[in-house]
């Protein structure tokens, strides 16, 4: 059995509905087919299977030769669609490029066209006695039939876009499987008897992120600044691995200078190509100004047998520039890692008091922890009902959570309905021309949390914002809290926590580090991998890169908006740009406008807006979290990477499916009596003591 029989198997027995989920002969044929056809990996099938699975609505749909070969066609469809596209962009580009046909023997300008009556066959000039004849109010060549137009007609969002079928949340399958688990031998707390609820918060929450800083002035970045924060960020990592190897400053040099010695050079990882992914031929290391000159030095990998490279990376090379023209690379060192977070024994104690109900509690028997961890978006691409959020929350509630972390979207500005502003204002509103999407908010999310807060009084509930929240006015990265007095949550506003993004926090003794950035996708996409490195799990080399990285976006530029998925289509009925469906094609004449109709829709996904002036409030400060929250479109998974425990809960809800959350139980933890008589600080090893289940709303 061939390395890709192999991996084919690992990567996709699961999603067979076979026994002991075996993956049958004929499936995997189907499997090695595509490989050879679309000459691409299994990893990269794998992520178009579930991209698929997304695609057709539900996660109900096992692997057979059936689905394997629909499957198949769907890729096909798509490439030839690509195709079809590019065709057609090149055909008008070169439309635009070619100059306009002019009759032979008028001027060269036709200035004079309709002002001389030059005999010709057919008599007078017809273009005069055209425009002579048409007294109506010309109509528009910037006539457009996308979701972006304006003027718009009634637009509703599409329920079976692409031909998938209308999900109800309520008859989904599955609801409460686990998909995956770590510790799964820590067992689930039950939940105290009302009398015993507790009477105080159990998690004890601190800042450990200076959240007044992102509270800046958006849209005025400044090139100089921008350029010095990108540079320092290089002569920073220069000096902790100087540091942290104990060199001498003979060791490093410049990798665009020419010289036959091997030295050691610090840089950042470019493409020299305004397009496309980064590969070994548009490879570059970026130097600073200070030690590199600012210069850009193409990279030569042949001598290394492992390799993982991103654009925006700081890697440490050794190599030699005997030619000038490159730098060869021989090794690539390791960067040193932020310390592990560890508490006083007296600080265990103090925190594990608190994991008592009551002061009546048995010590001896405590109840661990419960934090329930989700991601947006928070409801389908077909309506705003927000089933998914409510049902989390009723889970919450009655497993007596003592922590929520809510993670944005909340109203997401790409759901079809939030874009084209098709949806009922909300009934408490006195004034509907006066609404704004925080009224929208407090509508639909709010009142969940307050409900919530009745039932459960002392749980923490902290909101973390996203780039794509309609009512938030910070819209770029790193992006401030929302301002939690416009929610109206009323008395849920003491326990609701509102924090920036990213953010680190302290609950009672271990830290969190959050960020609503799906930087594990945009790794994957950007990322190039040779050697070794390929058998490494995708997840694992994205966490790990983050959390050598230092910084919760470590991928500079980020992804541009074209390589994202694009946003859930909108329909329009029973008007199209203003104009009725019956008189639509008699509206449109002009032949050039009607091809142009036919192209691309110009909306795009958000992507990630960077104020690359305070890019360093995304960096990890003083220590290792304890825990990463990661969130991605990507499937929910738990991976204990460089002692970090990396949560990746998934999405509460696709666009026509069910979605994941992260269930989290914490144990109190354990001094022995020697660390108590040393007294001095314990690793907190919270990935030792903590059971995390991926699970299925």
């Amino acid at each position: 059995m061939d390395d890709s029989t192999t991996e084919l198997t690992e990567r996709f027995e699961r999603y067979c509905n076979t026994k002991d989920n075996d993956l049958p002969p004929e499936v995997l044929t189907e499997l090695r087919l595509m490989l050879s056809l679309f000459s691409i990996s299994p990893e990269e099938l794998d992520f178009k299977w579930q991209a698929y699975m997304m695609k057709i609505g539900g996660e109900e749909n096992k692997m057979d030769l059936k689905t394997a070969r629909d499957f198949k066609k769907s890729i096909r469809d798509a490439l030839e669609r690509e195709s079809r596209g590019k065709a057609q962009q090149q055909k008008n580009e070169a439309k635009r490029a070619a100059p306009t046909p002019r009759a032979k023997g008028g001027d060269m300008y036709d200035m004079l066209d309709g002002m001389i009556q030059t005999p010709r066959a057919g008599g007078l000039n017809s273009s005069a006695v055209k425009r002579r004849s048409n007294f109506d109010t010309p109509a528009s060549k910037a006539h457009k039939n996308h979701e972006m137009s304006s003027p718009g007609g009634v637009l509703t969002p599409k329920a079976d876009a692409n031909g998938g079928p209308v999900f109800d949340f309520s008859s989904r399958q599955n609801a409460g499987d686990i998909t995956e688990q770590l510790n799964g031998h820590i067992v689930l707390p039950e939940p105290p008897e009302e009398e015993e609820y507790p009477t105080e918060p159990r998690i004890k929450l601190k800042a450990n992120t200076d959240m007044s800083k992102f509270s800046y002035k958006t849209m005025a970045m400044k090139l100089s600044e921008a350029s010095e924060v990108l540079d320092d960020r290089i002569d920073e990592f220069r000096q902790l691995i100087q540091e942290h190897l104990d060199l001498e400053d003979s060791a490093f040099g410049n990798a665009a200078y020419q010289s036959p010695n091997e030295v050691i050079a610090v840089g950042r990882v470019c493409s020299d190509q305004s397009e496309g992914k980064l590969n070994t031929a548009s490879l570059v290391l970026e130097g600073s100004r200070r030690w590199g000159s600012g210069r850009r030095v193409p990279l030569k990998l042949d001598a290394l047998t492992s390799y993982n490279f991103f654009p925006g990376q700081i890697v440490a090379l050794r190599g030699t520039n005997a030619s000038g023209e490159l730098f060869v690379v021989s090794e690539v060192l390791s960067l040193p890692l932020l310390t592990q977070p560890a508490t006083t024994p007296s600080d265990f104690d103090t925190h594990n008091a608190r994991y008592l109900d009551s002061s009546e509690s048995n010590p001896e028997n405590v109840r661990p922890l419960t934090i329930y961890i989700a991601s947006g978006p928070y409801t389908t691409d077909q309506n705003l009902d927000f089933a998914p959020l409510h049902t989390l929350l009723d889970n919450a509630a009655t497993a007596r959570a003592d922590s929520v972390i809510l993670i944005g979207p909340f109203l997401d500005a790409e759901h079809p309905s939030i874009r084209s502003g098709d949806f009922d204002i909300p009934p408490h509103v006195t004034s509907p021309d006066q609404a704004t999407m925080t009224d929208v908010f407090k509508h639909y999310i709010s009142t969940a949390l307050q409900s919530f807060t009745s039932r459960n009084p002392k749980c923490n509930i902290i909101l973390v914002p996203n780039l794509r929240d309609a009512h938030h006015h910070a819209a770029a990265f790193p992006q401030d809290k929302f301002i939690k007095k416009e929610l109206g949550l009323g008395a849920a506003s003491k326990m609701v926590q509102c924090v920036t993004n990213p953010m680190t926090l302290s609950m009672n003794e271990f830290i969190v580090g959050m960020s609503s950035l799906d930087i594990l996708d945009m790794l994957r996409r950007e990322e190039i991998v040779g050697g070794k490195a390929r058998g490494v799990n995708l997840y694992e080399r994205g966490a790990r890169n983050v959390i050598e990285q230092r910084n919760f976006l470590p991928l500079f530029p980020p992804t541009a908006r074209e390589k994202l998925g694009i946003p859930a289509p909108i329909e329009e009925k029973p008007f199209k740009n203003g104009v009725a469906n019956g008189e639509a094609a008699e509206a449109e004449t002009d032949t050039e406008t009607a091809e142009a109709d036919d192209g691309p829709s110009p909306f795009l996904p958000f992507g990630t807006m960077l104020d690359t002036s305070y890019l360093k409030l995304g960096e990890m400060l003083n220590v290792r979290p304890d825990i990463l929250i990661t969130p991605s479109v990507l499937q929910g998974c738990v991976k204990v990477v460089e002692s970090v425990l990396v949560i990746n809960p998934g999405t509460l809800s696709k666009r026509r499916a069910a979605g994941t959350y992260a269930r989290l139980i914490v144990r109190p933890a354990t001094v022995s009596d020697e660390e108590r008589e040393r007294g001095v600080a314990v690793a907190n090893k919270l990935w030792e003591r903590a059971r995390v289940d991926i699970v299925k709303i």
